[in-house]
């Protein structure tokens, strides 16, 4: 009970279940704004068939995961919406389900991309020093995210996941159906409420303002390590943070998308702590070097990035959340691979691999999509099954390959 207690309440861990809460709330409020709404109603107007649609969902999903996990969740099941209100207006057939899937394709590689918990947390200073009671000589305190997010090899492994997924779905024949939904994304300020409120709420001059200036103290702040690729999770927090703001019209718009934003952060506020719980349980206790001393035993160089993705799978099947994944596997993975010599970046991959795959099998962070979508999990899983086997098999083939 100690343990848990002191991982429930570690200072450190809290940080970070507090980053990774910003990072969805702040992605879902820049899909709100009204550009982005634009750029939502382009893209759903080139689906006039179910390959068009196929296409075009599947790779801006995860080109938006890729670069933010939240908004690539959000932008996913809000493009999926619209285009079955498209298909549904003009009768144009498309399979509503498929789409919705492939609206949660965004999920299969965010670990692997820009706001990956676990290539974030391992690229800042001290962070492997400091999840790992035992290091030994010349380990590294840190690994920046040229070495794993930016690697030629994850790059190339992103890039056939955004090749193949279109073309394997796209040959998938299905007849649509589509469901009787009302418009998306209707909230927007009344001419009452602009009555009531302050001028300075609504005037889009203060948005320029504000967010301009925290966009240019970004710059000032992070441009070195931007142009270095050295990504962090406050670095992309700040950045969206003031993107939002420019790219809503007044306060009174990004204050009314933030309250719908921070509902789907509600779960993961108590969620969190849960398992940070479960993490000081794992460290203080012995059982962390129990389970690094058994994949050692069973592992070599070769085979280790293999059952630590294979591992990593399982574990998000019970602990849905990569942030909390790598809290409570980091320090065992960090421990296997200093014993066998395995590159850092590699293990750091290969249990982010294991766990942003088998999101297509745990419905938890579907969640949203289903509430947007207004489909059920069971109309969308024999379509994330298939996305399971394809990211399964390539990622797989990656790590054995590079």
């Amino acid at each position: 009970m100690n343990a848990w207690q002191s991982g429930l309440w570690n200072q450190d861990l809290l940080v970070f279940g507090y980053q990774m809460m910003l990072i969805l709330v702040l992605g879902h409020v820049l899909v709100l704004s009204k550009p982005m709404n634009a750029l939502l109603e382009l893209v759903s107007n080139s689906a006039t068939s179910n390959t068009k649609a196929i296409i075009l969902i599947s790779a801006s999903t995860m080109l938006m995961g890729f670069f933010n996990w939240g908004l690539g969740l959000i932008f996913g099941a809000i493009l999926a919406r619209k285009i079955g209100e498209k298909s549904e207006r003009e009768n144009l057939g498309i399979n509503y389900p498929l789409i919705g899937a492939l609206g949660y394709s965004g999920m299969m590689i965010w670990h692997g991309g820009i706001s990956g918990s676990a290539p974030l947390k391992a690229s800042e200073t001290g962070h492997l020093h400091s999840i790992m009671k035992e290091y030994p000589e010349g380990f590294p305190s840190e690994v920046s995210t040229v070495e794993t997010i930016f690697s030629s090899s994850n790059l190339i492994i992103f890039s056939i996941l955004l090749i193949s997924v279109p073309i394997i779905f796209s040959r998938l024949k299905h007849s649509g159906r589509s469901k009787t939904i009302p418009k998306l994304l209707s909230k927007s300020v009344s001419n009452s409420e602009e009555k009531m409120s302050h001028p300075f709420e609504i005037t889009p001059l203060l948005n320029w303002i504000f967010g301009g200036l925290l966009l240019i103290c970004f710059s000032v702040v992070y441009l070195e390590d931007l142009l270095e690729l050295d990504i962090t999770p406050n670095m992309l927090n700040f950045f969206m943070l003031g993107l939002g703001i420019v790219l809503h019209k007044s306060i009174k718009n990004y204050l009314l998308s933030l309250s719908e934003a921070i509902k789907g952060a509600s779960g993961i506020l108590i969620q969190f702590p849960l398992y940070f719980g479960i993490i000081g349980v794992m460290r203080d206790s012995g059982l962390a070097l129990d389970f690094a001393q058994f994949f050692i035993s069973i592992s070599n160089e070769t085979t280790l990035p293999i059952f630590t993705f294979i591992s990593s799978g399982i574990v998000n099947i019970f602990v849905p959340s990569g942030g909390g994944q790598w809290a409570i596997q980091g320090p065992i993975a960090m421990e296997s691979a200093a014993q066998l010599g395995v590159p850092i970046p590699k293990i750091i991959m290969a249990l982010s691999y294991g766990d942003q795959v088998t999101n297509m099998l745990q419905p938890f962070w579907a969640l949203p999509l289903l509430a947007i979508t207004k489909l059920k999990a069971s109309d969308i899983f024999p379509f994330t099954f298939i996305l399971f086997i394809i990211g399964s098999f390539i990622f797989i083939a990656g790590l054995l390959i590079f």
